[in-house]
This record gives structure tokens, sequence and C-alpha cells, in this order.
């Protein structure tokens, strides 16, 4: 196959819409030692800005909480008070973390539903507020809270987010539109009525529900709602096949994805939202927290393309979710379940582990974009190439056991002519390097692993490394990549400045050969 030329100037800039968001599971969670652990991983690694998951106002939370009491001489206190004991010790550790909430309003307290409809293992309750006032009441509670402890220009960048997929019967009663948006103009209102700069927007419908944009549209126009940004989510799986505690299911192209994130712009263009931030607060494969596609190579491979252009529609892409702490369809019963997360229970990397470290190690300035590759350099002149082999879904030919990359790639600053070496640092992912999956299918699937198996399998999940001093020629380097079945893989190329004194020789390190000096 013919060498591609990679250009020795910028052709763009790479955006990091990619690490804006990431999901989690549901708010309560947070207070876990595994799932601090795990996001302080992620922290460390990759560097995300926000988190957004559910659960923030459902009752394991604790925020809203009626009273009525008499005491003995008859004296009756009723009310509402609004408790913020988990909800600090969630933020707080969040902002230690380095980390912002994306904060989602959801889902309904049970003292102020309006019907018994729940969602979920842990029972969330979708259903309207008996009372919108007191719901608009709750919402400026949290935010006047939120701003009393962390002060107004630090919660100005926490996006609000009003409820989950409303348009689907399972997350919104009835999934009615009406009702919904009767909810989002009492919320849009609540929360500028705290502070005018606090941003709020919607409808964070699910992938298939593009008949909701015109009608919100239009309501944001008719009502004069704020909403300054609109959100939604995309997934690129079809109908679930059951097997006790997993699904199977087919997958479409990677361009789905893109296609979804690419949509509402298009179908907003005119509006009164044209031009609003785009906010993907969900996406992935798969939807279903128990399809085991989540834990494989294939699942990177399929994605890098996904991250390596999703910020090219929209603002922000948050993959679901960061690690396995997640409840929805109860307690997993195995340490690999096919979970969202991109680490397991006890901080074991997945392969998207891996393909999210090494989005966060490219550079800046970008100099090639293609089908199977990303080139990069930073202000250093380091240049990194991420590669991986194309999958094509369900529908496409299984893929071949090599794919070849070949790439003349320029080093230096500005891919200044000369001679000498570069030195290449690779890191490889694929269906049996890096993969603590394939690992725990040949220890027999343990389903609570030993600590020695976990040892293991932590071993096994990192990522494969190598390196090597090739020739520059002309300023540039000429890599040919040889990546397995579905594997994704970094190279990080510096040139070298060789500062090897004189009297070095290391041909005579065991003491062989004659004395030159």
């Amino acid at each position: 196959m013919p060498r591609t030329h990679v250009p020795d100037r910028p052709i763009g800039t790479l955006d990091d819409a990619w690490r804006t968001c990431v999901g989690t599971g549901r708010f309560n969670l947070a207070l876990r030692r595994d799932y601090q652990e795990s996001l302080a991983l992620v922290q460390a690694e990759i560097g995300f800005r926000h988190v957004r998951g559910h659960g923030l106002l459902h009752d394991d939370v604790g925020v809203h909480r009626p009273y009525d009491v008499t005491g003995p001489d008859g004296t009756r206190w009723s009310g509402t008070r609004h408790a913020f004991t988990y909800v600090d010790q969630v933020v707080d550790a969040y902002l230690d973390l380095g980390i912002k909430p994306f904060l989602e309003l959801g889902f309904m307290p049970s003292g102020l539903a309006s019907g018994e409809q729940t969602v979920f293992w842990w029972k969330g309750n979708v259903t309207p507020p008996a009372d919108h006032r007191e719901w608009a009441a709750l919402v400026q509670g949290v935010l006047r809270h939120l701003v009393d402890r962390y002060g107004l220009e630090e919660v100005r960048t926490w996006p609000i987010e009003v409820w989950n997929e409303p348009n689907l019967v399972h997350f919104w009663a009835g999934a009615d539109q009406q009702a919904y948006f009767r909810l989002y103009e009492a919320t849009a209102h609540a929360v500028k009525e705290v502070d005018p700069e606090l941003q709020v927007g919607g409808p964070a419908i699910s992938p298939g529900a593009d008949d909701w944009w015109a009608p919100f549209a239009d309501l944001v126009a008719r009502r004069d709602l704020p909403a300054d940004f609109v959100s939604f989510h995309a997934y690129s799986s079809g109908p679930a096949q059951h097997v006790p505690f997993g699904v199977y299911q087919t997958l479409r192209r990677p361009q789905s994805l893109l296609d979804q994130f690419a949509t509402p712009a298009k179908l907003l263009a005119g509006t009164v939202l044209e031009g609003r931030p785009r906010h993907v607060t969900e996406f992935n494969t798969s939807y279903r927290p128990d399809n085991p596609v989540h834990d494989t190579a294939y699942n990177a491979a399929y994605l890098a393309p996904v991250l390596a252009s999703g910020g090219d529609h929209v603002d922000s892409f948050s993959y679901w979710t960061f690690c396995d702490v997640f409840e929805e369809e109860n307690v997993p019963t195995a340490f690999f379940h096919g979970g969202f997360g991109m680490l397991t229970h006890r901080q074991v990397k997945k392969p998207t582990y891996h393909l999210y470290a090494f989005m966060a190690r490219m550079g800046a300035d970008v100099l090639a974009r293609g089908d199977d590759h990303l080139v990069t350099r930073d202000a250093s002149g380091r240049v990194t190439v991420l590669a991986w082999q194309p999958v094509g879904g369900t529908d496409d030919p299984t893929e071949p056991e090599r794919h070849q990359v070949r790439l003349s790639v320029p080093v230096g600053r500005h891919g200044v002519a000369g001679q000498g070496t570069a030195y290449v640092h690779r890191s490889v992912v694929n269906d049996d390097e890096g993969n603590a999956f394939t690992a725990w299918q040949q220890m027999g699937r343990p389903l609570s692993p030993t600590s020695r198996q976990l040892d293991r399998l932590r071993e096994a999940a990192e990522a494969v490394r190598s390196h090597a001093a090739v020739p520059l020629v002309a300023g540039r380097v000429d890599l040919d990549l040889t990546l397995a079945r579905h594997e994704v893989t970094l190279v990080e190329i510096d040139p070298v400045v060789d500062e090897t004194p004189p009297w070095l020789d290391d041909t005579r390190i065991l003491g062989r050969g004659p004395y030159r000096g």
C-alpha cells in the first residue's frame, strides 16, 4: 500500500470536546470508595472537565424532605426542608478531583411526585411534579445552596440539564411532550431567577426522537424561554437480544454516531436555537449496561474515529460511563459484565479507557486525519499518531488479522530538514494485548476474582509498550505500523538530541574490546 505523506504544517486544531464531559452512575454512587478511586485514576490520566449522571434529586440523596410532626402539646410543624448532606460530599469530592458537575435535574422526589411510575432497579420516579411551584422551589433551593457553598462564578460554569430522555415512556410518564414542556418552562425560569447567567438547557432526548426538535424550538421561541444549550444522546445498537444477566445487539457503522451528532444542527437551522451549544450528554455503542461489547477492544476501535472527529459536530460528547460502579439493571453479578464503564470495578482498565488515555496524550495541532489515523504535534515538536483498525459494525465482514498503516511523518517543531534519529514510543491495545477482558476469559471468567487474579488482570490491562530509535531523513520518519485485530495504538515521536559524551562506548560495558581513548 502507498505511504501517506503527512504535511509539515497544521491543517487544524484538535479540540477536546471528547473530554468536556463524562457520564457516571447515579449521584449517590459517588459516595463509594470504589467509585472515588476510579474517578481519581480517570482524572489523573485523562482529565475530564465535567461529570453527568442521573439521580441528583432521587430519594437516596435526601434533598427533598417533607415533614409533618405534631408535638406532645399539640403544636404542629409541617413543610419541606431541602437537605444537602450527600450533595455536599459528592460535589466536594468532584471538585477535589478537578471535575465539575454537569447537573441533570431528576428524577422526581417521591414526596413531590404526581404518580408512582419508576425506572431502574433503584426506582427513580419519572412522573411530573404534583406541584410545579414546589418543583421550582426545589430547583432554586438546590442552586442557591450550591452558589452559597461554591460561589456564583464557579456554579455558572456548571451546565444545568432539565430531565433525561423525556421522549421515552420509561423515563417520563407517557412520554408526554406537553408535560415535559411545562416542566422545562418552570425549571428554566426557576434557574434564571437564581442568576441570569446560569446555563440551562435540554431536552436531553434519546436517539430516534428528532421529531422533538421543531416543537422544542417553537416552545422556546413562542414562550421566550431560556435555552443556553441543547442536549441529546447517541447510541448505535439495535434491539436487545436477552440472555441471563446480559444482552447481545447489532451495531450500525461508527459513522452512525457522527451522523447523530450532526443532525440537530441541521434540524435547528433557521430556528431560535440555531447556533446554540450542542451537548451529547450520553453516547456509546450500546445503550445497555450489560452488553459485553463495552468490555472489548472492538469497542475502542469502533469509537476511535468518533473521538477523532466528533468535535467537528458538537461542543461536547459524554462517554457513558467512566466506570462500572453502576446499577440500573441491579447489582452486577460478574466482574466483566458488559458494563458501560471504561474501568471495571476495582480500577481494571478496559481497551476503551486506553483510547481515551491515548487521546489525552495527543498534541493540539492536527497534521493529518484519515480513516485509520490521526496525527498531531504539540508545542515541543513531539508528534503523536493515533492509529486504529477500522471496524464497520454488524453488517461488515469480519476484520482481518492485520491492518497496515504507512505514514511519512514530519518530526520537530516545524518539520525542519535534517539527519539523525528520532525516538519512537508505541503503546498497543488489541484483542490480545493490553486487554484484561481476554485475560479474564482465559482465566475461566471468574465471577469474583481473587486478589491474585485481580493483580494479573491489572497487569494484563496495561497497554503493551515498545520503543526504538529510527532514522530521521530530511526531517521525517517513515512509519510502517502493523496493527493486530481490533487494535488501537499510540505512537509518540520525538527528535533525538544526542548528548552522549565521546568517551562512552556501550560495546565495552562487559569490558570487551580495545580501549579507544
